[in-house]
């Protein structure tokens, strides 16, 4: 059977050790070299750049995320062993693991290492996928005659690379479809390396739960549970034509994952949908003042990220929560489509003006949709706001200031609030 050494990459025949190194991380596998979808998923990824940064923190639990009455974005494996997850509200995270050091997100950081383990991995293959700052799909299918080594070879190499670099880990997984893959990527954290192939899918599958597919929330598994489905042999017992009509377009879906299949190409153009901001506030609240400097706060960020994309949005979406977590969301649809700040801050402060503000929210969002290039945005000014296109002049030329003298070098007032 062919195998890898991980650490020295070394292949070689099946073997407890790798012969070269003595390493016992080895990886083999009848169809090593034959397979090319995959997923890498970096470590706790956060919280790994975090310790990576402050090696003080290098044994002691640490959470990434708001504060009391935030939601848990990342948590490092020693505070996941207490139990704590991510999306976890922090309160609960804290009666978990109270000696946990909690660190806010720094997020232009994590982006600037996430573009850096990017270019790593286009160093393999042009064709890959993200779905998030920290996780990829890889097609490396055709790759080997460029590099002269196998997918898994490579693969083994980039994580390696990772580790001396940067300092970061991640866990491959391995397969012949991207469904597989991601789940093989789950298997063996962290700084694992797991391969499904295709011999071995329908055993390894069978008697998996259904909760296993990527995408299936607690409300389907639900109603795949009603329909005594809750292992992937209890949907092969379903006709297609009958899951389809339970279940409608995830009928099919669920079908065909049963037996492994997924068409899914690693498509390295996925359009972006949306871009979005939110904050859950330690404390309820119904002060004007402090929820418009959150408002333009998070129309900012909003901005940011929509000119760092050259992107413009059609609609403005506005989202709070109150207390008792009911959920109110407005939206509206710009004539033209928008990117800067100022407009996205005015579109939401009129859709906020139109809710009720007797009593306190708890959270608060901004989002921009239908995304279009940005060539498109705002080019005919708003004639029914002649100093529009005077702000907007304002907002580019501050933006050219705090390229060159950082983020902090213009604020606006009502950010202070």
């Amino acid at each position: 059977m062919p195998a890898l050494c991980r650490d020295c990459l070394t292949e070689f025949d099946t073997g407890a050790r790798c012969p070269a190194c003595r390493s016992p991380r080895v990886l083999a596998h009848p169809e090593l070299h034959d397979l090319s979808i995959a997923h890498m998923d970096c470590d706790a990824f956060y919280a790994s750049v975090e310790k990576r940064d402050n090696p003080d923190l290098a044994h002691k639990p640490v959470i990434i995320g708001g504060g009391r009455r935030g939601v848990v974005s990342t948590a490092c494996y020693v505070a996941r062993i207490r139990g704590v997850r991510s999306a976890m509200p922090m309160f609960q995270a804290l009666k978990l693991c109270p000696e946990a050091v909690i660190i806010k997100p720094r997020m232009e950081l994590y982006a600037e290492v996430s573009r850096q383990i990017r270019r790593m991995m286009e160093d393999l293959t042009p064709d890959i996928e993200p779905l998030s700052l920290d996780e990829a799909f890889l097609d490396l299918t055709g790759t080997a005659r460029l590099h002269g080594a196998s997918p898994a070879v490579m693969l083994a190499r980039l994580t390696k690379r990772m580790r001396t670099e940067l300092g970061l880990t991640g866990s491959i997984g391995l397969s012949h479809n991207k469904f597989l893959a991601k789940i093989a990527s789950d298997l063996d954290k962290p700084r694992g390396f797991s391969i499904i192939g295709k011999a071995e899918t329908a055993d390894f599958l069978r008697d998996q739960p259904v909760s296993l597919i990527w995408g299936v929330g607690q409300a389907a598994r639900t109603s795949l549970d009603a329909a005594g489905i809750r292992t992937f042999a209890d949907l092969l017992r379903w006709e297609k034509t009958d899951l389809v009509a339970r279940f409608g377009s995830m009928g099919e879906r669920l079908w065909h994952l049963a037996r492994g299949q997924d068409h899914r190409r690693v498509s390295a153009h996925s359009p972006m949908k949306s871009i979005s901001n939110e904050t859950t506030f330690r404390e309820d609240t119904a002060s004007a003042d402090i929820l418009d400097g959150h408002l333009w706060r998070m129309a900012e960020k909003v901005a940011d990220r929509a000119k760092a994309k050259h992107l413009a949005g059609r609609v403005v979406t506005l989202k709070l929560k109150r207390s008792d977590h009911s959920l109110l969301t407005r939206r509206i649809s710009l004539r033209d489509p928008a990117q800067l700040a100022d407009t996205l801050y005015r579109t939401a402060r009129a859709l906020f003006d139109q809710v009720d503000h007797t009593k306190p929210y708890r959270l608060l969002g901004v989002g921009l949709s239908d995304l279009v290039p940005e060539t498109a945005a705002e080019a005919s000014g708003d004639l029914l706001d002649p100093r529009a296109r005077q702000r907007g002049r304002a907002e580019r030329a501050t933006d050219e200031i705090r390229a060159r003298f950082g983020a902090d070098a213009i604020l606006k007032g009502r950010s202070l609030r």
